[in-house]
């Protein structure tokens, strides 16, 4: 189903929309996580997501990179600030990262929950928690974005003219 530009969509749809701009315009996501990430539902605040871990995710010990985790942990805090109804992201001023675990191996899922926490007319607070296949907390995250661009910019809920609708979400 084609929808038209200035469509407001349901969260799942729109955020997996602003994915489909990460993968489409950015030089590290679609070459680190392509199409191993997939957004699993999203509300409006939060986003849940799991990526099936392969070589190119792993370390010299063949487990999940902390690079990995850190990019996750920056595209997520994008992704729960899109989940709020804003397509334009902003930039990261600041973000950390704690690891509790190894996270996986080779052909394991990672499951992370992004979570916009605060969202104001110049910064947004985001954290990110990670799950192994046995809901064991592998690793957590935050990421402070510098928003008032995208928030000055923002109808919410609406992809820009051109944008790649999102097929698969909720219409």
């Amino acid at each position: 189903m084609a929808t038209s530009a200035g469509t407001k969509l349901k969260p799942l749809r729109f955020v997996r929309t602003v994915l489909n701009s990460f993968m489409a315009d950015s030089g590290l996501e679609p070459r680190l996580l392509g199409k191993q990430l997939r957004i699993s539902n999203a509300t409006e605040g939060s986003v849940d997501f799991e990526l099936h871990i392969t070589k190119d995710h792993t370390n010299r010990l063949n487990i999940i990179h902390g690079g990995t985790i850190a990019s996750l942990v920056d595209l997520g805090g994008s992704l729960a600030v899109a989940s709020r109804g804003y397509y334009m992201t902003g930039v990261s001023t600041d973000l950390n990262v704690t690891y509790l675990s190894s996270g996986g191996k080779i052909g394991d899922k990672l499951r992370g929950t992004a979570e916009c926490d605060w969202i104001g007319k110049t910064l947004a607070y985001t954290r990110v928690t990670f799950w192994d296949s046995q809901r064991n907390m592998v690793a957590r995250g935050s990421h402070t974005k510098f928003v008032a661009k995208a928030v000055a910019a923002s109808t919410p809920f609406v992809a820009p003219e051109g944008a790649l609708i999102d097929e698969e979400g909720e219409p």
